[in-house]
């Protein structure tokens, strides 16, 4: 028996409609581990500022984190990609728009994307397992 659940196992549609071979998710022992989120809405990137595309990506961030029965308040670390890093404070305003009250541990890099967007996040979120 696995103590492991995988959210969205079957792989995701991106860009393109090509499958995307990873979970969107992974749980194991109350940690919850996110995949990266970029600005997609049903398989479509969303364009606008790093502001608009940030409420993306966190938002989907976000309703991961729900269906997995998590909340924001669970987070304990955020990776972030920035494709410019003049938008480090413009983003931040947005992190902390959803974050402010809980705020997780964070690393954020300047990175040329792997798709056109300007912004990616994951996270790693915990909470004490109900035996």
């Amino acid at each position: 028996m696995s103590d492991i659940t995988r959210y969205g196992a079957e792989g995701g549609v991106g860009q393109g409609k090509q499958h995307m071979p990873f979970s969107r998710a992974v749980q194991a022992d109350g940690w919850l581990y996110v995949s990266g989120q970029v600005p997609m809405r049903n398989g479509e990137l969303v364009g606008g500022t790093v502001t608009e595309q940030a409420h993306v990506a966190i938002g989907n961030v976000l309703e991961i984190l729900a269906e997995a029965g998590y909340g924001p308040e669970h987070v304990v670390r955020c990776g972030v990609w920035l494709d410019d890093a003049r938008d480090f404070y413009a983003f931040n305003g947005v992190f902390k728009h959803y974050f402010g009250e809980h705020p997780p541990a964070r690393a954020c890099v300047e990175n040329r994307m792997v798709v056109d967007c300007k912004v990616e996040v994951d996270c790693v979120a915990y909470k004490r397992p109900q035996r």
